[in-house]
């Protein structure tokens, strides 16, 4: 089953975070995140799948995001979850609107 948002990108005024401060909209994240057209990744990613049977899937830029951090930061499916766990801008880069402490996803679902 898809479960799908679009993926208009929240100003980095709009993004909620514990902290105070704005985010720096010069961000590598910040920028990388307004380069990549995600809705255009998000038709490929759902092609295949089926709407109206299987497991809801994540979304798509959650996906395409943590993969982009993990090959990009050279890191282990586990490091890559707590990378974005505790970096701001990162939950920014994978389409979340807001800062959470808790896991985006289990990081099995790398290896499935």
């Amino acid at each position: 089953m898809i479960q799908y948002t679009a993926t208009k990108q929240l100003s980095i005024e709009e993004f909620q975070h514990p902290f105070g401060k704005s985010l720096n909209p010069n961000n590598k994240w910040v920028l990388l995140s307004n380069a990549i057209d995600w809705d255009l990744f998000a038709t490929y990613y759902y092609e295949k799948m089926s709407r109206k049977r299987g497991a809801p899937s994540k979304d798509a830029r959650l996906v395409l995001g943590s993969l982009i951090i993990k090959h990009m930061c050279n890191l282990s499916d586990q490091a890559t979850i707590e990378m974005i766990q505790e970096n701001i801008y990162m939950h920014c880069f994978v389409g979340l609107s807001s800062f959470s402490w808790d896991p985006i996803f289990d990081s099995a679902l790398y290896s499935n």
